[in-house]
């Protein structure tokens, strides 16, 4: 049980993300009177809490975008470069919080972290048409705030769960992702249409951060460690890590890209089509933001449930399942993306079902890919590889993503007379460079698949190697609930 991983951590040396390996003094641990299971189940609980206000915030800005592209007077090119700040300042506080998660107390970096964003989205709420730099900036400290978040997150929950229940749990951690997405395109877009200003989405949506701090001071009160000192190994990527990474960079590159413009693609389709009219007014209308939210959530948790089973059933008769699915589905995703592109002038309705397909297979794999690292990397440098992945993939992929079609949009726009038609073919023709980058990824993957049963052997031999006596014979003994023991089955 945990309960014992809590009491016995010095069996093994080491303490995931949080306190001393050096054997000198074991950490201050509160016990509580819940059951173990049980304090499992609310520890995910509030993880996913969080996970679903995080991704609220990442996509209050895309839903409400041609508000926002309107009240400031922004080209493509600037609109894009909202969350394309939002991304660096994330991808790039991330390796700090990495560093921090694997030493120091989480609940507190967590604590801080959801404060700090949740501030500072209530603050650029207040600010005015004149100051879009500061607008800017705001977007770039919640970006620091969040990576705080998604750095830490997903390894306190490899140190709960082995194997077959980790990929289980990570599923619904991660099926929070495009719900919140998707709850924040209609949590922006409704308030902005009931309001009449797109500036209370900030306001409204900043209370439910603060909700999670108070409700994971019980959540996290088992996960007090106190720091007295560590000990260090340099942390070498594996080809598996690398090449998943990168397949992870084309699908952040490409739902970067989609999260950000695909509405107003949609609009500007409808546009050309007759289905709506231009929008002159100071709010524009958001049907295609709540029914994109609406898309965003449903097939998001169709496709991280349908990931996690499709790989928890064939690992049971290939190891090579988990790339090989990552492969496939982006691959599919791609196609899909590539035919809605293309239909979209002339049927609205067929680009929104092979949109849904699109990020349905997209969805896929999210729960799948961190499963394929935390069995390729040794437990005590999880934090730090989550951080790094998020680094490469967010630099390479969603950090530019968005600014990239809006440059080239531009572009386009630049060598044509200005009109409703080539406003919607500057878009399409950026959009297909993401297809291209869809089908990358799926490379990427498949050439994952190459190392993955090497990589995922020699990290459980680490594990192995890196025994005390004491800790190896309590594991022949099969003595229960060691975090060896733990470390071992997850792999």
């Amino acid at each position: 049980g945990y309960t014992d991983l809590l009491l016995q951590p010095q069996l093994e040396g080491e303490n995931y993300g949080a306190a001393a390996g050096d054997g000198t003094q074991g950490p201050s641990v509160s016990v509580s009177r819940i059951s173990p299971t049980k304090r499992n189940c609310l520890v995910v609980a509030v993880l996913c809490f969080g996970n679903l206000i995080n991704f609220i915030d990442w996509f209050l800005v895309p839903g409400i975008l041609l508000d926002i592209q309107k009240y400031f007077g922004l080209s493509d090119g600037e609109t894009g470069l909202l969350q394309t700040v939002f991304t660096l300042c994330y991808m790039l506080a991330a390796p700090i919080f990495g560093y921090l998660g694997d030493r120091y107390n989480r609940k507190i970096i967590l604590g801080a972290g959801i404060f700090f964003w949740s501030g500072v989205t209530l603050g650029s709420s207040f600010i005015t048409e004149l100051h879009y730099w500061i607008f800017v900036l705001s977007r770039g400290l919640v970006g620091i705030g969040s990576a705080s978040y998604s750095t830490i997150a997903p390894t306190i929950i490899a140190d709960l769960f082995e194997e077959g229940k980790r990929t289980t749990v990570l599923s619904i951690f991660y099926i929070f992702i495009p719900v919140g997405s998707g709850c924040g395109y209609i949590l922006a877009a409704g308030v902005a249409e009931s309001t009449g200003d797109w500036h209370w989405a900030f306001r409204v949506s900043h209370t439910l951060p603060f909700t999670i701090t108070s409700k994971s001071s019980l959540g996290f009160e088992f996960f007090m460690f106190t720091v007295k000192g560590e000990q260090w190994e340099d942390f070498l990527p594996s080809d598996s890590f690398v090449c998943s990474s990168l397949g992870l960079t084309a699908m952040a590159f490409v739902t970067g890209a989609l999260g950000v413009w695909m509405p107003l693609f949609l609009y500007r389709a409808q546009v050309v089509q007759g289905i709506v009219p231009p929008c002159l007014q100071k709010s524009c209308n958001s049907s295609i933001s709540l029914i994109f939210g609406g898309i965003t959530i449903g097939t998001g948790i169709l496709g991280i449930i349908a990931g996690a089973e499709a790989a928890r059933r064939l690992r049971k008769i290939n190891n090579k399942a988990d790339p090989l699915i990552c492969a496939t589905s982006m691959f599919m995703s791609a196609l899909c993306l590539y035919i809605a592109l293309m239909v979209a002038q002339t049927n609205i309705l067929s680009t929104f079902i092979f949109i849904a397909f699109g990020e349905l297979f997209l969805s896929v794999n999210w729960a799948v890919v961190t499963d394929i690292l935390l069995y390729v990397v040794t437990p005590r440098r999880q934090s730090t590889a989550i951080a790094l992945q998020i680094l490469v993939s967010h630099l390479l992929g969603d950090a530019g993503s968005p600014y990239l079609i809006g440059i080239i949009s531009n572009a386009i726009q630049a060598g044509s007379r200005p009109s409703l038609q080539w406003s919607f073919r500057s878009m399409q023709y950026s959009f297909v460079i993401c297809a291209f980058v869809g089908v990358l990824g799926g490379g990427f993957f498949l050439l994952t698949s190459l190392y993955i049963e090497e990589d995922r052997e020699e990290a459980r031999s680490h594990v192995l190697n890196h025994l005390d006596p004491y800790s190896l014979f309590l594991l022949c003994l099969g003595f229960p609930g060691t975090s060896t023991e733990l470390s071992l089955k997850g792999r």
